[in-house]
């Protein structure tokens, strides 16, 4: 996808991290132009996941560039026009709710934001405890979003966590290719 600038921002869903790294890292090796964008939460914190500073080494070794991770350096995106598509992976229920309500106070929801005065295409990769209680409702108004795109996602455990939606991490090159044609990928919700 040579000529394709892509903004990759990852929020708060810890546990899905290394997963969305190696979607990241699959991007990177299909030719994208990759600017990688972080929530201050997911840049600054350490968990027991991994350590901040080790994300943030290897995104930025993979993808060549500095993490955009304030709002101020989000904000040029949509005036300077710099990407074709953003996905949001992993998209917290809190982002999610933020983006289809217009609330524009982290890095990845000014960076949403600033894009989506282009008229061009966001993905989002939905990670969320609460998807199917409160995170619903703003599901349901993004599906019928212009420019508005999800990678496909369902349940990763409904007897323990029942309220719980991830997507396929490994779909998220189809869903970009897919967004970037106007398409959402099929079927959005997997078994």
């Amino acid at each position: 996808m040579k000529n394709v600038t892509l903004g990759y921002a990852f929020c708060g869903s810890f546990c899905t991290m290394r997963k969305s790294i190696e979607a990241l890292r699959e991007l990177s090796s299909l030719d994208f132009n990759i600017k990688p964008i972080m929530s201050e939460i997911v840049y600054n914190t350490d968990t027991r996941f991994g350590k901040a500073d080790d994300f943030k080494r290897e995104i930025e070794e993979i993808t060549g560039n500095k993490i955009i991770h304030t709002i101020t350096e989000a904000e040029p995106i949509g005036p300077k026009n710099l990407l074709d598509i953003i996905i949001v992976a992993p998209c917290t229920g809190n982002t999610l709710s933020k983006i289809a309500l217009g609330i524009t106070d982290t890095p990845v929801t000014m960076a949403v934001k600033a894009h989506l005065r282009n008229n061009k295409p966001v993905v989002l990769g939905i990670a969320s405890n609460d998807a199917l209680s409160a995170t619903a409702k703003n599901i349901g108004l993004l599906q019928n979003t212009k420019n508005i795109f999800f990678v496909p996602y369902g349940q990763d455990d409904a007897f323990d966590k029942i309220n719980s939606l991830v997507c396929d991490f490994s779909k998220i090159p189809d869903a970009i290719t897919s967004a970037l044609k106007n398409e959402q990928l099929q079927p959005v919700l997997l078994k």
